[in-house]
């Protein structure tokens, strides 16, 4: 366990640092890596949750605005991530931050509709973070959040081609090597994209790669029942 922690680690420290050295321009204006200034509850995430073995690896996009970007956490909802995973560690602030989309941790009043979600099917189902992640791990595919001008989120798959072709490369390379580590039987996708850049750097691996739908509200078939929908799928 300590080694594949180790590991795990190591894969992260260099995305992070990775990542971290590309430029994005407009109407890009912010770029929060939680990797950064959220690694410790980022870490304390992965030692109590993610070490492997796992069967079903579950792979987001990337930190929503108010989830892993508040929390350094997946789907990182505060009221979940504090309450049900039990995870409260201090978060700082990046470098350069969007006033209307401030980073303020576990003090953030606003909930992340696709975190309640995700989280809330967890704990129904499962009902303790313990049963769940004996078979479940939980990643995002990208770490970085991008905030426009106007403080609009824009996800990883709106980037032009020569922003989003480097950024795809080392989010492969970061997911190839953590699968390799955690060894799960499924790789699942959490929306197309996610399903995608998994299907395409994961196809030589002997494991089963499939899709179930984003439980964000701009999604309209989440909004109409998220938990049946990916329970089906």
């Amino acid at each position: 366990m300590a080694q594949a922690f180790h590991q795990i680690q190591r894969i992260l420290k260099r995305l992070e640092k990775q990542t971290s050295r590309l430029a994005f321009g407009p109407p890009i204006t912010c770029v929060y890596n939680p990797l950064t200034y959220a690694r410790s509850a980022h870490l304390t995430f992965w030692r109590r949750y993610g070490l492997p073995p796992k069967q079903v690896l579950l792979v987001g996009m990337n930190p929503g605005p108010w989830g892993m970007a508040q929390t350094g956490v997946p789907f990182g909802d505060v009221e979940k991530v504090s309450r049900w995973l039990n995870i409260h560690d201090p978060v700082d602030i990046p470098a350069r931050q969007h006033p209307k989309r401030p980073i303020l941790g576990f003090n953030c009043r606003r909930g992340e509709v696709s975190g309640r979600r995700l989280w809330g099917w967890a704990e129904s189902r499962f009902q303790t973070p313990e049963r769940f992640f004996k078979r479940f791990g939980v990643i995002n595919y990208c770490p970085l959040v991008f905030m426009e001008v106007s403080g609009r989120n824009r996800t990883p798959d709106k980037l032009p081609a020569k922003e989003k072709d480097p950024l795809l490369r080392l989010c492969d390379e970061a997911l190839l090597a953590l699968v390799r580590i955690i060894q799960p039987q499924y790789v699942v996708g959490v929306g197309k994209f996610a399903a995608n850049r998994a299907e395409h750097c994961l196809s030589g691996l002997n494991l089963t790669v499939g899709a179930i739908s984003h439980p964000s509200p701009a999604n309209p078939k989440a909004n109409a029942g998220w938990v049946e929908l990916a329970e089906q799928e």
